[in-house]
């Protein structure tokens, strides 16, 4: 194991949890918590040791005096992937994780020695066979598939069975006699199987979204979990609103699923995008803002003085006014048989359990922007055999000069002036690519960054867009806010806006801002 995940704290952070938490003491051989446990406290220990074991008793580390247990779920309220054991008596400091968050924002250097562990130990669960969810269900199956996709995108822990795939002979006994209804079979952690549910069903078993009323009020929701909504939930709620955001796969957008944003104001080292996620999040909720996902917005109906979003499972949402930060879709390849890959050797991010999976491995990477530089670095330090592929005669018209330097430094082949015009393997597993000029390359894996489309054909004719589906705002809109569309009380902030940046800052930027227009119609529109 690495150092940060066996971080320790200072006597003066100790005693400052003390202040705020609860002194026990454990018996060797008590258990702290469970896997499938929906929450538990934030355990400083001051005397003995514990174990963190898997669901089979196998040991994955032990913390001594000055260390802390727990994971990200601590914060975020997932349910627990592991146990924590005492093996020698122990004396510790146990702090209600509610009280944890509030204490994070009133001490920067512990925040960040918390946040910073937190989040390298769910990075190595997601490394570890055996932890976490377990998924059964073939690659044939496309509710197998969007399973898999949906614990990939929260950074859930998990464990796919594939009974298509020879080297798992026991998979096919799990779900025999199933329909293709009841596809995949989802264990959870703690023993409760579910058959074919929905990824509704399955991110609320674990504790990742709220589950709505069928009819919410409230003064501002936001459609959106990216930088942009995140944005606004923050500066929405910390002014008082009643904040309600509307997610419909993972909290963090595109921004979330980055390995490194390196030009990001106020982190001269650079942040992952799963770290500027959790600490928004985190902050969100601080104030009071509630998060729900996975709920698809279906509709959105107008009204003068409120508006209502439509969502799936029959869910309805009224507000005050509506920031509309939906962002947009990772754009596809035009080949034939890309769904038999995606999901098994295609790719549209690059996180731990891919990067385990492509080490020494041929990957190709395509695309020219700065998600696909850093994917390519990710992998390749990872030890991959990184291969980039984009359209343009010059990598520098589309990339960061920083990340052009990283590919060198990381032998990164660079290939121009290339496209993909066919994939080639079997039962989902790629062994080659065709190029548009007829050469054929050798890949077992392949990551796509080609841009996205904007999530706004659910809007239908309710708001004005452009030519290619973004949002119009302000004067192009016909609004006297440059983030207001065109029917008032309903605004757009970040990718999704026509004419935006498509920065992660400018998003965040953009969230932030509109709460001040969204003030300024209340306060001319009585609730």
């Amino acid at each position: 194991m690495t150092a940060p995940l066996r971080a320790v704290l200072s006597e003066a952070q100790l005693a400052t949890l003390a202040g705020v938490g609860e002194e026990r003491t454990a018996a060797a051989g008590d258990v702290l918590y469970a896997v499938g446990d929906l929450r538990y406290p934030f355990i400083a220990i001051l005397q003995g040791e514990a174990a963190i074991v898997d669901g089979a008793g196998n040991e994955i580390i032990r913390h001594g005096p000055s260390g802390f247990l727990g994971e990200l779920n601590l914060l975020t309220g997932q349910t627990v992937y592991l146990t924590a054991v005492a093996i020698q008596p122990m004396r510790y400091i146990a702090v209600d994780r509610d009280a944890l968050r509030l204490l994070l924002f009133d001490d920067a250097p512990l925040s960040d020695l918390l946040l910073s562990t937190f989040i390298a130990r769910r990075e190595s669960l997601q490394t570890v066979e055996g932890i976490g969810v377990e998924i059964v269900g073939p690659r044939s199956s496309e509710p197998t598939r969007r399973m898999i996709d949906l614990a990939r995108r929260n950074r859930v822990p998990f464990t796919w069975r594939d009974p298509e795939h020879t080297e798992d002979a026991t998979a096919a006994g799990l779900i025999e006699g199933l329909r293709p209804e009841e596809l995949p079979l989802v264990r959870l952690p703690g023993g409760t199987e579910l058959r074919g549910p929905s990824m509704g069903e399955v991110s609320r078993k674990l504790g990742i979204g709220l589950e709505l009323a069928p009819r919410e009020e409230v003064d501002l929701v936001v459609i959106g979990g990216g930088p942009a909504g995140l944005g606004a939930a923050v500066y929405g709620a910390s002014e008082g609103l009643d904040t309600l955001v509307v997610e419909g796969t993972a909290l963090g957008g595109q921004a979330g699923a980055s390995r490194r944003i390196e030009n990001y104001l106020g982190f001269p080292a650079g942040i992952s995008g799963s770290e500027l996620t959790t600490r928004a999040v985190t902050q969100a909720r601080k104030f009071g803002a509630r998060t729900a996902t996975p709920y698809r917005a279906v509709s959105l109906e107008t009204g003068d003085e409120r508006h209502t979003v439509y969502l799936e499972e029959d869910r309805q949402v009224a507000a005050r006014a509506v920031v509309l930060a939906t962002g947009a879709e990772y754009n596809r390849l035009p080949v034939d048989d890309l769904a038999r890959y995606e999901g098994v050797s295609v790719f549209y991010a690059a996180g731990p359990p891919e990067a385990l999976r492509c080490a020494a491995k041929r990957v190709g990477v395509v695309g020219g922007g700065n998600s696909a530089g850093q994917a390519a670095v990710w992998l390749a330090r990872g030890g991959a055999l990184v291969t980039l592929l984009h359209r343009r005669a010059d990598l520098r018209e589309t990339m960061s000069d920083y990340l052009v330097h990283e590919l060198e430094r990381y032998g990164v082949a660079v290939r121009d002036r290339c496209e993909v015009d066919a994939l080639h393997g079997t039962d989902g597993e790629l062994e080659a690519v065709t190029l548009k000029n007829g050469e054929r390359v050798p890949f077992s894996f392949l990551f796509l960054f080609l841009g996205a489309t904007p999530c706004t054909e659910w809007l239908g004719d309710v708001v004005a867009r452009d030519g290619k589906g973004f949002i119009l705002t302000g004067a192009d809109a016909g609004a006297d806010g440059i983030l207001e569309t065109s029917v008032p009380g309903v605004y757009a902030a970040g990718d999704v806006r026509s004419g935006s940046v498509k920065r992660c800052a400018t998003a965040v930027g953009e969230g932030a801002m509109v709460v001040r227009f969204v003030h300024e119609r209340f306060s001319a529109v009585p609730a």
